[in-house]
């Protein structure tokens, strides 16, 4: 049998949506009651991919003279001032998303990059900034690809649920937004749809009507006290499938624009 393959039995309690053919299962899904044999084919998830390599390298200094929400279009790695190292760099986390690789396969990926040039790795290249650079982009590729899934089934799935995951590293914030369930066309995830800060694991559910319903589930009302942190006050992925052409710069405009010629 093929490497990434597996056959087994599994008792079906949920009905899985549309939304997740490439996504994880969401929480809180319509109950079944059927034992079969399935065999699992790894598929890469090609809405995260779109999101990410529709960015646009750009130096860190040019990225950050941006509005926050045209970052959502651009990729940028601080330290970094070779427009060549950081097409590679970009080509790099692309791979590991193609690929389903891991930090350990970026790190090394990454030194290559450098030593292809004869250099050795900088030293700001710490074990910790290679992690949140890898996080940062991957989850932010995740959450606009799963957003892109979730506004094309809004109709059926017409609210949205924040799932953080709950351990020793999730923030404060990403724990009182756990389990918050919003309307998907709510004001608050124009702020709060995650990343909410460097190396945000949270992600956002989609909840059918039905289930809405049976559970007694209550819809929030008010937005939270805490903001994002500086820099994540916005949704990046709702800007990146729907973004405001205004407020870009040309460069970063003409290249959207030729992105949807070409689609």
């Amino acid at each position: 049998m093929p490497a990434g393959h597996a056959l087994f039995p599994v008792c079906l309690e949920r009905l899985v949506s549309p939304l997740n053919k490439k996504a994880p299962d969401d929480r809180r899904l319509l109950k079944a009651k059927t034992t079969m044999t399935i065999e699992l084919t790894p598929l890469p998830f090609d809405e995260a991919i779109e999101a990410f390599t529709g960015l646009v390298p750009m130096r860190a200094e040019e990225f950050y003279a941006l509005a926050e929400e045209a970052r959502a279009s651009a990729f940028t790695v601080a330290h970094v001032t070779k427009m060549d190292v950081l097409v590679d760099m970009h080509k790099a986390v692309e791979k590991a998303m193609r690929d389903g690789e891991t930090l350990a396969d970026f790190r090394d990926r990454t030194d290559d990059i450098f030593q292809a040039r004869g250099w050795a790795t900088p030293p700001e290249f710490t074990p910790w900034r290679m992690e949140t650079i890898f996080r940062n982009n991957v989850q932010t590729a995740y959450n606009a690809g799963r957003y892109k899934q979730m506004v094309d089934q809004k109709e059926r799935f017409p609210y949205w649920e924040y799932d953080a995951v709950g351990d020793s590293d999730t923030t404060d914030l990403c724990k009182d937004l756990d389990g918050r369930i919003y309307p998907a066309d709510d004001p608050f995830w124009d702020t709060y749809y995650p990343q909410n800060h460097h190396k945000c694991r949270s992600s956002v559910n989609a909840v059918h009507k039905h289930i809405m319903e049976e559970e007694g589930l209550t819809v929030e009302t008010e937005m939270p006290g805490e903001l994002p942190a500086e820099g994540w006050k916005h949704n990046s992925a709702k800007e990146r499938w729907q973004p405001d052409l205004n407020k870009y710069p040309d460069e970063l405009r003409e290249q959207y624009e030729a992105e949807r010629r070409n689609t």
